[in-house]
């Protein structure tokens, strides 16, 4: 990409950041850091689509300190409104996700991460959140009443995530499907588990071998209809 137009990507999206950051419920950019600036930047304009096109209620909070095993970004639920949480500061780990991944890069795999959690915003909205589309139902499995309670609530969250993983992939090809290859084999590693550690709740490479590429994605149909049709589909997979 020429330099100049990279420039005024660069631009345009520290625009809509500032936009973003003059709406009610999200903090005063004098008050991030420069790696909270970076991400909220890079995902721009997922917030701006989230906020001003879809009407979600969307609010954005900052940790002042990161506390043991915080994930650096998460979306939480609280009065009805849909919680991005940034838990960066004091945290070490906060940006080993990107690892490996080339400077240029990051900002790409940066806003695939936002689109993933408003994915979950989106369905909390819709009132749909831990609820199965129409025509499934859940198999009850003949275990005792405490195990099976843990296997169905590791079912549902990997459920969602694997909802949020296709709106990522969907809003990748989307806006950039030049570069969805490398967003999508990016995901299938941090998705990819362990050998030594069990499958769990953020395991969804079910979904993400059905989008090895953009193809799969119908965009004559809204983002979130575009991940749901795929997300049925794994659901008839599911163990």
């Amino acid at each position: 990409m020429p330099a100049a137009c990279y420039s005024l990507i660069i631009m345009i999206k520290r625009a809509l950041f500032l936009l973003l950051l003059s709406s009610a419920g999200l903090v005063s950019a004098a008050q991030l850091t420069d790696m909270e600036t970076r991400w909220l930047t890079a995902g721009s304009a997922v917030l701006a689509y989230a906020k001003q096109e879809l009407k979600l209620p969307v609010d954005i909070t900052v940790q002042p300190q990161a506390r043991a095993n915080d994930v650096p970004l998460a979306l939480g639920f609280q009065d009805g409104r849909c919680k991005l949480v940034l838990s960066m500061r004091g945290n070490p780990k906060a940006e080993d996700i990107l690892a490996g991944v080339p400077a240029d890069q990051q900002p790409l795999m940066i806003e695939a991460m936002i689109a993933h959690e408003i994915g979950h915003c989106w369905r909390y909205a819709q009132g749909v959140w831990h609820v199965l589309p129409a025509g499934f139902e859940e198999r009850v499995q003949a275990s005792p009443e405490q195990v099976e309670a843990q296997a169905q609530a590791l079912r549902e969250t990997r459920r969602e995530e694997g909802f949020a993983d296709l709106v990522a992939l969907a809003w990748t090809q989307q806006r950039h499907p030049q570069q969805y290859g490398a967003v999508a084999a990016w995901m299938r590693q941090v998705r990819q588990p362990s050998p030594s550690v069990v499958a769990g709740s953020h395991s969804t490479l079910a979904w993400l071998q059905l989008a090895p590429t953009g193809a799969v994605f119908d965009r004559g149909q809204p983002l979130f209809e575009q991940a749901a049709g795929l997300w049925r589909q794994g659901l008839l997979q599911e163990d």
